[in-house]
């Protein structure tokens, strides 16, 4: 598929645009962007046993949790976060920031973000179900890590 056909996935404020899905590159990589507004809610903690994901930050600072280690990423900088790794992030900016994840093998797609942002679509505004929120995860091969209240 041409990248320029791509469309973008809103999930809430964040805005994902996968340039390269799993079927492009015969499963060996999806390559997406992900733009995360300063300040703004982000995913859960989570990791994932089935790939890699190798962080490229494009514009902006995006600060990456690494199994507990903060790690900034800007413009040019990377970091590839292994199998098994818990993380998450936040723009602590004021401008937006954009990365470039790239996921070896190419197991996971666009389908993972069309869903959370269906949960979040539902929620009217509200707190998303967490329950539901979950499920799409662990559905699409990502275990949430506990949260900090267990």
């Amino acid at each position: 598929m041409d990248t320029a056909t791509r469309d973008t996935i809103a999930v809430g404020p964040i805005s994902i645009r996968f340039r390269i899905e799993g079927p492009d590159s015969n499963g060996s990589v999806t390559v997406f962007e992900c733009t995360v507004p300063p300040q703004v809610p982000v995913p859960a903690a989570h990791s994932h046993n089935e790939f890699e994901e190798t962080i490229y930050g494009l514009a902006g600072v995006l600060t990456w949790t690494i199994d507990g280690h903060d790690v900034p990423i800007g413009p040019g900088q990377a970091v590839c976060i292994p199998r098994g790794a818990v993380h998450g992030f936040v723009n602590h900016g004021d401008i937006d920031a954009t990365v470039l994840c790239i996921a070896t093998p190419g197991v996971f797609g666009p389908t993972y973000f069309e869903e959370i942002a269906a949960v979040l679509t539902a929620s009217s505004g509200g707190p998303p179900d967490r329950a539901a929120m979950l499920d799409v995860m662990r559905r699409h091969g990502l275990t949430p890590a506990p949260s900090a209240s267990h």
